[in-house]
Formats: structure tokens, C-alpha cells, sequence
């Protein structure tokens, strides 16, 4: 069974940083696509970035300049760099995992794509 565990939300002044993490455990497969997403209130659940085991990476216009997202297939955790962060990023976070790396190949990501999702982190910027 996959489980995705999150960390690294908080509170950060716009301008400022944060990196996200999502530890795998259960996974073995050898084609995936990994992704950020995120939910703001009041709003729909969207995608952030993607990424399959070897990349390429994919971002929403939104963030991109600003965030990376990095797979480290090797500790099995993903990462999602965040930096000049704006009050509109402000958002409850979710790392999501789909078999196969069909998923990333969305624009925009599609939630339903993903079976298996991370219990959330806040992110805060103010």
C-alpha cells in the first residue's frame, strides 16, 4: 500500500521560501507520476508540478520561475521547492502519486488521474 507523508508547510513573508517534502513508502513501481497540488479556500483543487521517475518536469503557469519540483528516487521523497512566494500561494498543499506516467502528460493536471495522495501541509504567506 502507497503512503505519501508530508512536511515542511508553515507561515512565510511574501518574498520568502519554503520547501516542501513527501515521503513514499509502498512504491515500487517502475513507471509513476509524481505531483503537487494545491487548494486554496473557497477554490478548486489544482495542479502545482509534476514529474515522472527520469522528468521532465511540468509546472502551472503560475509558479513557474518561482517553484521546482525535484524527485530524489533514491530516498524515495519529493520535493517541491517553493521561493518568492506570493500571498495567492497561500493554500493547503498535497503531494499526489498515479501508476504509470500517463498523468503527467495532463496540462493542467488532472485530481482524478491520482490514486494516492498525501494527508496535506498549510502553506502561509502573508
Amino acid at each position: 500500500q502507497v503512503q505519501l507523508v508530508e512536511s515542511g508547510g508553515g507561515s512565510v513573508q511574501a518574498g520568502g521560501s519554503l520547501r516542501l517534502s513527501c515521503a513514499a513508502s509502498g512504491f515500487t513501481a517502475s513507471r509513476y507520476c509524481l505531483a503537487w497540488f494545491r487548494q486554496a479556500p473557497g477554490m478548486e483543487r489544482e495542479g502545482v508540478a509534476s514529474t515522472t521517475k527520469f522528468g521532465p518536469t511540468n509546472y502551472a503557469d503560475s509558479v513557474k520561475g518561482r517553484f521546482t519540483i525535484a524527485n530524489d528516487s533514491a530516498q524515495n521523497t519529493l520535493y517541491l521547492q517553493m521561493n518568492n512566494l506570493k500571498p495567492e500561494d497561500t493554500a493547503v498543499y498535497y503531494c499526489a502519486a498515479s501508476l504509470g506516467a500517463g498523468a503527467c502528460h495532463t496540462n493542467p493536471l488532472r485530481e482524478a488521474d491520482f490514486n494516492n495522495w498525501g494527508q496535506e501541509t498549510q502553506v502561509t504567506v502573508s
